[in-house]
């Protein structure tokens, strides 16, 4: 770890990918600061995620996602989780090949699929889905972003990551 980054590590996977958790864990390891994109972004608007789909819809918030990870990647030693679909908008994707060193937490399907089930984090794309429906939606939705994802700097393919196996590959 002596060669450490300056430009931000910015973490991308699917929701429940655990971006949030590591993204913490992380920077408290390598002594840096932790940005979550989604509670910046609720920040700036003085709205939940949620509200702002529900009030504004997807692509208005995809716009303000675009323009808070801008900001955000202007800040060097940070730890930058951003959501599942971010590094979708070929904008966005360029920003960070540009301006960080990106990191896919690759989790398994099943994996997900459990994590979303028991988490506490308001998922406004899976609101009104059954499990079998989510299911259906994770496999759906992570098959097309992964062209995205599959452009990080770094992989790390497991379903127990830890900041430290993040840390060792930067």
């Amino acid at each position: 770890m002596v060669n450490l980054p300056v430009k931000p590590v910015v973490l991308l996977g699917f929701m429940g990918s655990g971006k949030s958790t590591l993204g913490k864990q992380l920077a408290a390891l390598l002594g840096w600061g932790f940005i979550d994109l989604d509670r910046f972004i609720e920040t700036l608007e003085n709205k939940t995620i949620p509200e702002i789909f529900s009030q504004d819809g997807e692509e208005a918030f995809r716009k303000i996602e675009s323009m808070a990870l801008q900001k955000v990647l202007n800040y060097n030693c940070q730890v930058i989780a951003i959501g599942g679909g971010a590094p979708c908008q070929p904008e966005n994707l360029n920003l960070i090949k540009e301006k960080s060193q990106s990191v896919y937490l690759k989790i398994s399907e099943a994996q997900l699929a459990t994590r979303l089930a028991y988490s506490n984090t308001p998922r406004p794309l899976l609101n009104g889905k059954s499990e079998s429906e989510t299911q259906i939606f994770i496999r759906d939705l992570l098959a097309a972003r992964e062209l995205f994802y599959n452009q990080a700097d770094i992989i790390i393919e497991s379903d127990v990551i830890t900041a430290d196996m993040i840390a060792s590959r930067l």
